[in-house]
């Protein structure tokens, strides 16, 4: 290894130190005062039966005392970073800026800066259209070092407010493309956060963590005496491509999977009557739907998504807020129908987008219990936003939404979330940004609450489909809507590149069925299901009986296919164009455990390929089972041989080791 200048560990900025010199204001807060500041008090590795602790702690010449945890488990590919903030001082102390974690003198492989060897990986997103992966060279960033290494070069992005995966995903990794070396970092995330790459003369570095003071209006000021820890961020390295890095960091997702309810252990299939009645649900709808799913078994969960509940007089609005029961189309009540689903054989759910009220409810009204900026109600079109900080909001909630639930008889719980909330809102706390933090902390422990008194309740994680893909809410769902983008040709593309982000256990995968599909369109959408979990929706009610035998034979090899998507890991072999909306080429995702082997394949516009050749993971594989796959298709020499693909097809192929 060559030796670098030494990095600063915890590189933060409190208040009562200048702003970074250098060109640098409004583009960083990590600079040198208060980081060439800290004194080392201790250094301290704690191994035990379960895995490593390691604590570093320095202080400030004030009096603010940090400890750098870094927390690994044992067998893990992944650790855990934060900081932890104490004042032992007499007097406040403001923290302007306290990353989770900082990664230093990237590269290590090599002398000098490294032209053309570093990359920067990271993933956009925006409303169904997430995931989308970019990777470029630091030099295309302009983060090439200045000719005397004077100022820092620096990259920050994140997300200020509160839907965390809007524009980015809290996630990014830097490559260095001749070692074949990635460094990763993931935040959990339910709001506002930024990531960095900087560089000063030859030293690269990666951090990011909680948003600062500019960017994202965050800052805290700590009394005498007070603590506090940030976030932690989940850090790897991996020595491999980028598939490998991925599993490193999802797999620190995998725990809190596992915590989920018994019944999510084998994946059950969800009906989501949203494509179907368009949000005018009724009770006798959702009933003939139900028998047609209960008869062919297709699904074993059955959700009523929004419409469900009274409007105001005249109005056509989403009627979020009041969350009563429309009488005209459930005339017992959704207490009859959620009966009715059960007698069934299937598990009822219901939509709510519960933190929010819409303009024309009577809880629209109730202002002084809604979240405010700036001395005024925190309004986003036809929106206001409950205060879950508020005792009073809680308890309404409690009644209507968690009531709602546990009385009519409701195991599986859809949030949505359909608009973001400024970078900070009015409140106790320190800056507008932390407001906003404690606010969306408060309604994550609102729905742990609604898990606690519901026992076994399911919860799917949506917010106008992935705007809350991060690890934070995943971790307190079973799983999260994948994307909105419920019947466009891209639905498979979306699809695989969320198994570098999340759990393909966790990702609900919709397929919008009709009458008059082909064979070939079925045979499209369905495939992509096989790529997390299976949701359908569309015309189910009306459906021919042909249509509904491709969805049995669907649901008996998703079944089959379910050790994989559970347990596998993933890799992505893809020659697609730009376009989502028009794509062309083609892509397979491979999945695979010890045991078993998930090969999910589609072929877009343009000329199709004579063949498909998918490399298989090492070993002896012969084939279990196959859905929609052409005649002809072979294992050869370690690939999987798909002959004549035709355009716009999905097929599907699982395989045992022999």
């Amino acid at each position: 290894m060559l030796s670098h200048e030494p990095e600063w560990l915890i590189p933060l900025k409190t208040a009562a130190t200048p702003l970074p010199p250098g060109h640098q204001v409004m583009r960083t807060l990590r600079g040198p005062h208060d980081a060439e500041g800290l004194t080392l008090i201790s250094h301290d590795a704690s191994p035990s039966p379960d895995g490593l602790r390691i604590d570093t702690v320095l202080s400030t010449p004030a009096g603010l005392r940090l400890t750098h945890r870094v927390t690994w488990r044992l067998g893990q590919p992944f650790f855990e970073v934060r900081i932890v903030a104490d004042n032992a001082s007499d007097a406040p102390i403001t923290l302007d800026y306290l990353p989770s974690f900082s990664l230093g003198n990237l590269t290590p492989f090599h002398a000098g800066e490294a032209p053309e060897q570093l990359r920067l990986h990271r993933f956009r997103a925006t409303w169904s259209a997430e995931g989308r992966h970019e990777a470029r060279f630091l030099e295309e960033l302009n983060l090439e070092r200045s000719w005397i290494g004077y100022s820092r070069r620096t990259e920050r992005f994140g997300q200020r407010g509160s839907l965390p995966v809007r524009e980015w995903f809290p996630w990014a990794a830097i490559e260095d493309t001749a070692a074949s070396v990635f460094w990763g970092a993931q935040l959990p995330a339910p709001g506002s956060w930024h990531l960095e790459v900087g560089r000063v003369k030859d030293r690269v570095t990666l951090s990011g963590g909680l948003p600062s003071r500019d960017f994202g209006a965050w800052w805290h000021t700590l009394a005498p005496g007070e603590s506090f820890t940030t976030p932690p961020a989940t850090l790897a390295c991996v020595a491999g491509d980028l598939d490998d890095l991925c599993d490193a960091l999802t797999a620190a997702q995998l725990p809190a999977a596992e915590a989920q309810p018994e019944s999510e252990h084998e994946l059950p299939v969800i009906f989501n009557e949203w494509c179907s009645s368009w949000g005018d649900p009724t009770h006798d709808y959702v009933c003939a739907t139900a028998r047609v799913i209960a008869e062919h078994r297709l699904a074993d969960i059955l959700v009523i998504d929004d419409g469900w509940a009274a409007k105001p007089a005249g109005s056509d609005i989403q009627t979020n807020g009041d969350w009563l029961v429309d009488p005209v189309k459930f005339p017992g009540g959704l207490a009859a129908t959620t009966a009715e689903i059960r007698r069934l054989g299937l598990v009822p759910g219901l939509w709510f987008e519960w933190e929010a009220a819409t303009r024309g409810t009577a809880a629209y009204g109730e202002t002084a219990r809604h979240l405010h900026a700036n001395g005024q109600p925190a309004r986003v079109g036809n929106r206001h936003f409950w205060d879950l900080r508020d005792a009073d909001s809680e308890a309404f909630l409690a009644e209507r939404v968690l009531g709602r639930l546990r009385d009519d008889g409701f195991s599986y719980l859809k949030i949505d979330y359909n608009e973001t909330l400024p970078e900070g809102v009015d409140g106790p706390a320190s800056s507008p940004g932390e407001n906003l933090r404690q606010h969306l902390l408060a309604s994550q422990r609102f729905i742990m609450r609604m898990r606690r008194e519901i026992p076994g309740l399911v919860v799917e994680n949506c917010s106008s489909g992935g705007h809350r893909l991060e690890s934070s809410f995943q971790s307190i769902c079973a799983m999260g809507s994948f994307s909105d983008a419920h019947e466009t040709v891209a639905i498979p593309i979306i699809a695989a590149n969320l198994h570098r982000l999340i759990l393909p256990r966790q990702s609900q995968v919709w397929c919008v069925v009709h009458n008059d599909d082909t064979p070939q369109r079925l045979h499209y959408g369905l495939a992509a299901t096989f790529l997390g979990r299976m949701c359908f929706s569309g015309d189910v009610k009306d459906l021919d009986a042909s249509r509904l035998a491709e969805l049995v034979i669907a649901r008996a090899f998703y079944r089959r296919a379910v050790p994989v998507i559970r347990d596998g890991r993933s890799r992505l072999h893809r020659e697609i164009g730009l376009s989502w909306n028009a794509p062309q080429g083609w892509q397979a995702v491979v999945r695979h455990t010890s045991e078993g082997v998930l090969v999910v394949a589609h072929v877009f516009g343009g000329e199709p390929p004579a063949e498909l050749r998918i490399p298989l993971p090492p070993g002896a594989w012969r084939e279990s089972a196959n859905y929609a796959t052409p005649s002809g298709t072979r294992v050869e020499n370690g690939t999987l041989v798909i002959p004549s693909p035709s355009s716009w097809s999905g097929a599907a192929w699982l395989g045992t080791f022999v």
